[in-house]
């Protein structure tokens, strides 16, 4: 078991360090995090200039939990950092899964079980994206089965609890948890769950979200296909479920996420009432009006994976005490799951993104990746600058870095610009022609002119100037 731990930690952090190498991480989310737990590991607030202007990311989402983070910069002041902690929270979710596998069945159905968790697409999926306040929910979850199947209700309720400090919508993962708790005639347990569950959103989207949003609301209901509000969406589940149902598969992407998620484990996880527990995250993706949840290239699922995963091997272990001739499939799920594992990581690099290292494709620093080490390098230290998505990751250590556009332009002195994308990033993303003309009109001059479709600008500024000194003192205690 510790080998197979080992060995996914170290392909993980490999993809992981050369994602970062070849300036393939991004601000959206690598840098956002970055600046977030890095003000918390200087005791300050966590403001976050890639969001815009004094933007403080608790107004955003309520993750709290991203704190735990700040003692690792103390070490080693730098955003891998966030990639080596968040491997860490994945590959030990293994364990759990690996216990209560081996609670059911023996130590080879687990084994395998534990290394079909590490191969499997979400994870990949994840590792790819760089950093995401999910993965302290990855293990978390994983545990919570592992004390329900070890009686310890209580402890369940606990481990639930944390939930409520990974993200504002744990709240409903908390409420279905109260079911399978219910399920379990687990009573006190189950309504003292509930009641957190309803309490946490309400906490976190009511009162923290808006305290700290400019716009003084939360931001995030994506759901107009239900209704305009959350009453209104209830009101359609419970008037037109058959509407809701059509929903769920009304887009290929949609059937998509369903197939990869459920084929792989032979339909099995339906069947367990543990699937409940990944029902609110996986809907609330599939009601969501933002076409791109519904992908499988995003950090979203990996929570998803270890609660799929043990829900099917909950059926299994049910299905063979009733009929023994199938005890076979104790292995034979998690090995058709390694398989799927295995053959995407070797041919469909678009889900299975670790191909790209497993086959050496991003062993080599390309032209590009090249020109980005020359664009960022000559950026001086303290300034405020704005870059290109994948720049920006290179600067959030010694720069108070953002977007093009979420600067105060009193403050810019810096700009980075990539022409060979659409858009550069942001929630109100500039094309890069209306990112040169804004820099024409502030008076910046090219430093570094069309690096692999790299810009470098550069304007004065008075030494004097408060917003300057603002820049400066981002990164200081």
């Amino acid at each position: 078991m510790a080998a197979v731990m080992t060995a996914a930690a170290v392909l993980y952090l490999l993809h992981s360090l050369l994602r970062f190498r070849n300036f393939e991480a991004k601000g959206y989310d690598l840098g956002i995090f970055d600046q977030a737990v890095r003000q918390y590991a200087l005791f300050k607030a966590p403001i976050v200039p890639i969001k815009g202007e004094d933007f403080h990311l608790l107004g955003d989402h309520f993750h709290p939990i991203i704190a735990a983070f700040a003692p690792l910069y103390w070490i080693w002041d730098d955003p891998r950092v966030l990639n080596i902690g968040m491997i860490a929270l994945l590959v030990s979710t293994a364990l759990p899964v690996y216990l209560v596998v081996r609670r059911w069945f023996s130590h080879l159905p687990a084994l395998l079980a534990a290394v079909a968790l590490l191969l499997f697409w979400p994870f990949q999926a994840l590792v790819n994206w760089d950093f995401h306040e999910i993965a302290f929910g990855v293990p978390l979850i994983a545990w919570v089965i592992w004390a329900i199947e070890r009686q310890r209700m209580w402890l369940a309720v606990g481990l639930g609890a944390v939930l409520l400090l990974v993200r504002e919508d744990m709240g409903v993962t908390l409420i279905a948890l109260a079911l399978v708790l219910a399920f379990k005639r687990a009573w006190l347990p189950a309504l003292v769950t509930a009641a957190l569950g309803v309490f946490g959103y309400w906490f976190a989207v009511e009162l923290v979200i808006p305290h700290f949003s400019a716009a003084g609301e939360f931001g995030y209901w994506e759901f107009t296909a239900l209704g305009p509000s959350a009453g209104a969406a209830m009101l359609f589940l419970l008037t037109q479920p058959w509407n809701a149902v059509v929903i769920l598969f009304d887009d290929p992407a949609k059937v998509g996420l369903w197939a990869l998620h459920f084929l792989p484990l032979l339909l099995l996880p339906f069947a367990s009432p543990y699937v409940i527990l990944g029902a609110p995250i996986l809907l609330s993706r599939l009601f969501n009006d933002r076409a791109n949840v519904w992908s499988v290239i995003y950090q979203y699922d990996a929570i998803l994976a270890p609660i799929f995963l043990l829900a099917g091997f909950d059926v299994a272990r049910r299905m063979i005490a009733r009929w023994p001739r199938l005890r076979p499939l104790s292995v034979g799920l998690p090995v058709t799951v390694i398989t799927v594992g295995l053959v995407g990581t070797l041919a469909f690099p678009g889900v299975f993104p670790l191909q790209r290292t497993v086959t050496g494709d991003n062993w080599t620093m390309g032209e590009r990746a090249l020109a980005h080490q020359q664009v960022t390098d000559a950026v001086p230290d303290g300034v405020c600058v704005e870059a290109a998505d994948t720049a920006v990751p290179h600067l959030v250590d010694r720069t108070s870095v953002g977007l093009n556009g979420t600067t105060d332009e009193d403050a810019l002195t810096w700009i980075i610009i990539d022409d060979t994308v659409e858009e550069l990033g942001g929630s109100n993303p500039l094309s890069p022609e209306e990112a040169f003309a804004r820099a024409e009109r502030l008076g910046f001059e090219p430093v570094i002119e069309d690096a692999q479709g790299l810009w470098l600008l550069h304007r004065d500024a008075p030494a004097s100037s408060a917003a300057t000194q603002d820049c400066a003192e981002y990164l200081r205690r």
